[in-house]
């Protein structure tokens, strides 16, 4: 699958044009940048496409000499639901 990446929103999208796969971040500090949504069609879940979304968007915030928030670590709700996902 590949990402489309636009400021601060990264995602993917099927044959028809739709999107099936997103993720977006906005900078909420100096310097740092927090993960908001993340969210893939149902019909792709159990895929690691939340997961490599993450990635794809921690590595874009990085390129920005910028740091993403570990409140996406530290949250065990989102955590579980990128593991299945």
């Amino acid at each position: 699958m590949e990402f489309i990446k636009e400021t601060n929103r990264i995602y993917a999208t099927n044959e028809e044009g739709m999107v099936v796969a997103e993720i977006t971040y906005s900078e909420t500090g100096e310097g740092v940048c927090t993960i908001q949504h993340v969210e893939v069609d149902e019909a792709l879940r159990g895929q690691e496409i939340a997961g490599k979304l993450v990635e794809a968007a921690v590595a874009e915030i990085k390129v920005q000499n910028k740091k993403s928030c570990n409140y996406l670590s530290l949250c065990t709700e989102i955590d579980r639901y990128l593991c299945r996902n």
